[in-house]
């Protein structure tokens, strides 16, 4: 089965459909799936171990030792005399019934592969015996355990570095990347968050980093040119893996689809993820003939961050021992020591916001921060916000965009936090993420729900002439035709509300889509989280 990518191919599900039956190009290129390799269910994290051998995992396959409900096992294609790609084979021996990750090979002779799963949970090594693979042991990565969410990434070809994506509470954005360096046979260092520069407030996943070039690769949504997820190249400039020259975009791979994983097979070639429509599964892919891979080869170093004289006079003090001489009495001989406590000035930790918009993620200037303080609107000052004066959490808007509210607690000290507004504009498509149900019903619940929608009827007042669709959503469990009755009312208890607020019926449509249009996977409690939702969309 082969197809090729358009640049401007429309999204709709039957045009994309025949992508997979008649040729398309991209940028001249002709594009094909690997043959053979895929299926109806989610491919991810193509990891290259040579020997003519891709590992990914698979999600949801019926022969996952978990079935169909089996976030992930590993599975592996081969390349074939003739270039062709064999059936996939599903790799029991390096899987459990839950989510399994290849991370590629720490020396010739040992994988490592993520697991996580009621008995496994972290990163393991496998030895090679023949075709087999056998379990070795565990490796200890620092920090690892804080890391959450469905974990990809790669060790690099020298097995020494592995850089992996997930989720950590005190993280910059939904998914982040992160390094740990080997320092001994099962010993890897603290993990490290790979920073501001790489990583942005919303995702950044499943990292490949090239030692000979210094490059990373990896797919973000957020970077600048990003279209639902794109593959971005950045070179590190240094070995500290902190210091990163600003991330570009790798146009030769971009489609109208969402890209979110790249592996090398050589210097000449690669292999990647793309998800073409709204299923939201991903395929793998490769170019039909190896073409000339357009890589930049220069990058430019991120602006040097000045620091701003502090608008705040408060400051704390801390004590400190520090070690005074005591001189003998004569003149010579070696002095004695004694404690003494001294009081060291420390500046208060500076909070500032910043906001871009969400498509185009240029800066947005007239922006407004404010909180409800006893009743009342009280404005914030964005480059000097002081924590303790904020309750739980702060307003954010601008003309023309819809207003979001930010818990305190996002909020990051002694840099600025990144603010994305969603703009009103046919196409625009939010996530009302503070409306809540009671469970099983579509009887809406909780005084965060009623706040957020009374501020949503607020603006839509203000924004004549748009016809907005609220689409609800559910998870995948139970039956499907009730799970679409009960998303199909709870769109319309949302929309019920706005019309009771002002917002006249006739701009106000209905659809419901029960779990057919999932975000994310249903084989967790978090993920089924994610699916259970309203969203609202501007259409004209």
């Amino acid at each position: 089965m082969m197809y090729i990518l358009f640049k401007n191919l429309p999204k709709a599900g039957s045009t994309l459909l025949l992508a997979f039956l008649f040729p398309f190009w991209i940028f001249g290129q002709e594009v094909k799936s690997l043959s053979g390799a895929n299926s109806p269910q989610d491919d991810q994290n193509p990891v290259w171990i040579g020997s003519n051998t891709l590992l990914f995992s698979r999600a949801f396959h019926p022969e996952n030792l978990g079935g169909t409900s089996d976030p992930g096992d590993i599975w592996m294609t081969q390349r074939e005399e003739n270039g062709e790609w064999g059936q996939a084979i599903h790799r029991p021996d390096l899987s459990t019934e839950g989510y399994d990750i290849p991370l590629g090979l720490e020396d010739v002779l040992t994988l490592l592969v993520f697991h996580r799963d009621g008995e496994r949970n972290g990163i393991y090594q496998y030895s090679k015996f023949g075709t087999d693979w056998n379990f070795l042991r565990k490796i200890e990565v620092e920090g690892l355990d804080k890391i959450q969410g469905d974990l990809q990434g790669r060790v690099n070809k020298e097995g020494n570095l592995i850089f992996i994506s997930g989720i950590a509470t005190d993280g910059i954005g939904n998914d982040d990347l992160f390094v740990s360096k080997k320092i001994g046979p099962i010993n890897w260092s603290m993990i490290q968050n790979l920073g501001s520069v790489i990583n942005t407030p919303g995702q950044e996943v499943s990292p490949f980093f090239d030692t000979e070039s210094s490059q990373l690769y990896f797919a973000s949504n957020m970077h600048p040119s990003a279209n639902g997820k794109d593959i971005f190249i950045a070179k590190a400039l240094d070995e500290s893996y902190q210091n990163w020259s600003k991330p570009v975009k790798w146009e030769q791979l971009s489609s109208p689809g969402s890209e979110s994983s790249v592996t090398f097979i050589s210097s000449s070639e690669v292999v990647w993820t793309s998800t073409q429509n709204s299923d939201g599964f991903a395929d793998l892919l490769t170019f039909t003939t190896p073409v000339p891979l357009e890589i930049p080869d220069e990058f430019e170093t991120p602006e040097a961050i000045v620091s701003q004289p502090e608008k705040s006079s408060e400051k704390s003090t801390q004590s400190t021992n520090t070690m005074a001489p005591i001189f003998p009495l004569v003149s010579i001989g070696i002095p004695e020591v004694k404690l003494e406590k001294k009081e060291i000035e420390e500046a208060a930790p500076r909070f500032e916001v910043s906001v871009i918009d969400e498509k185009s993620k240029s800066e947005i200037n007239n922006f407004r921060l404010s909180q409800q303080a006893k009743g009342n609107v009280e404005l914030l000052d964005a480059q000097n916000l002081n924590l303790e004066m904020i309750d739980a959490e702060i307003r954010v808007e601008a003309p023309g965009y819809f207003p979001k509210n930010i818990s305190k607690s996002f909020l990051r000290p002694n840099t600025p936090t990144v603010i994305a507004l969603t703009k009103l504009e046919a196409g625009a498509n939010i996530l009302l993420d503070a409306v809540r149900f009671r469970r099983g019903t579509a009887e809406l619940e909780g005084a965060e729900t009623i706040t957020f929608l009374d501020d949503l009827a607020e603006v839509l007042n203000e924004s004549d002439g748009f016809k907005i669709r609220i689409s609800g959503h559910t998870d995948g469990a139970g039956d499907p035709g009730l799970n679409k009755a009960l998303s199909l009312e709870r769109a319309g208890a949302v929309r019920d509300f706005l019309v009771e607020k002002g917002v006249p019926f006739e701009r106000l449509r209905i659809a419901g889509w029960g779990g057919t249009r999932p975000l994310a996977s249903n084989a967790t409690e978090v993920g089924r989280s994610k699916n259970r939702r309203v969203e609202l969309t501007i259409e004209n």
